[in-house]
């Protein structure tokens, strides 16, 4: 009764938000695909969508037809790339996500020996997710998650895989530069560059401002990693990143690392995968690489 293409009808009319666009993502007629609507509804003996003038809004029965097309759709387009790998000899495609911006220099380090070791595998690398790091994993459009930030849900396996140390960049002509590690209060009159992440998941605010009572100055946002350390190291404003990522662009760039607090803040990269794949070969391979890589 429920067919693929129905799913694929109440997906695409979500993210057109019209028949007509809908269909022709689809390369369906308008009266095709309104009449494959119009039967399944028919049969199902309810609703999907109610019409308001030009527009449509799902119904309960649409909105919980629209979530198993999220989750149904991506696992069929999965399988049939893979049976079509299998059906041509090879292994796969890995594909990463990524939850966390500096991390792509780590990943670079990992993905470069172990496409050696797997001329098999190809690897894909996204960085945006409808749903979420976690959504992306539990909904088939990733295998393997790289994030700073783990949550622990059932079904899902992390393991932390490279330690590093969370440090305050400033420009090397700046006044905290010389010094061996700075107090919250030290950037209150600091303009702090960040990417563009919610505060609640930024390690300085959540780990060292906010504990304090502290806000810095100003607040700015910016997407690359090389932008953003072009802005530190003219004094534009100050920022939070990986001690060896700022001692790697410090060969080339006007920026030092400075300790956050007496203590510092630990932190570490961590994959996580789907615990029914974690016992995939080049999927096991790829978390032993990434505890090996040389930094």
């Amino acid at each position: 009764m429920l067919e693929r293409i129905h799913l694929a009808i109440i997906r695409e009319v979500d993210r057109q938000g019209s028949l007509t666009a809908a269909a022709n993502t689809l390369c369906l007629t308008q009266s095709a695909l309104s009449h494959s609507i119009k039967k399944l509804e028919q049969q199902l003996d309810t609703d999907i969508w109610l019409r308001e003038g030009r527009s449509l809004r799902p119904t309960q029965a649409g909105q919980y037809l629209l979530a198993v097309a999220n989750r149904v759709l991506p696992q069929l387009s999965l399988a049939e790339e893979q049976l079509r790998q299998f059906a041509q000899g090879e292994r796969g495609t890995l594909r990463i996500g990524m939850e966390c911006h500096p991390c792509y220099q780590w990943l670079l380090k990992v993905v470069s020996p172990y496409l050696e070791a797997w001329p098999d595998v190809d690897v894909d690398v996204k960085q945006k997710f409808q749903f979420g790091g976690i959504g992306a994993l539990f909904g088939y459009e990733i295998d393997m998650l790289v994030t700073p930030d783990p949550l622990y849900k059932p079904g899902l396996h992390f393991e932390p895989v490279f330690d590093y140390e969370q440090v305050l960049v400033v420009s090397r002509h700046h006044h905290l530069a010389k010094q061996s590690y700075v107090e919250p209060e030290q950037l209150s009159h600091e303009t702090l560059i960040t990417y563009p992440v919610e505060i609640n998941r930024l390690d300085i605010y959540n780990q060292f401002l906010q504990p304090a009572g502290i806000h810095p100055k100003s607040h700015k946002t910016i997407e690359t990693t090389d932008i953003m350390l072009q802005m530190v190291a003219s004094n534009r404003g100050v920022a939070a990143l990986p001690r060896w990522l700022v001692e790697k662009y410090a060969h080339e760039i006007a920026i030092a690392p400075v300790q956050l607090g007496q203590r510092g803040i630990a932190k570490q990269i961590f994959l996580g995968a789907r615990e029914a794949d974690v016992n995939i070969d080049y999927l096991k391979a790829f978390f032993q690489t990434a505890r090996s890589a040389p930094f």
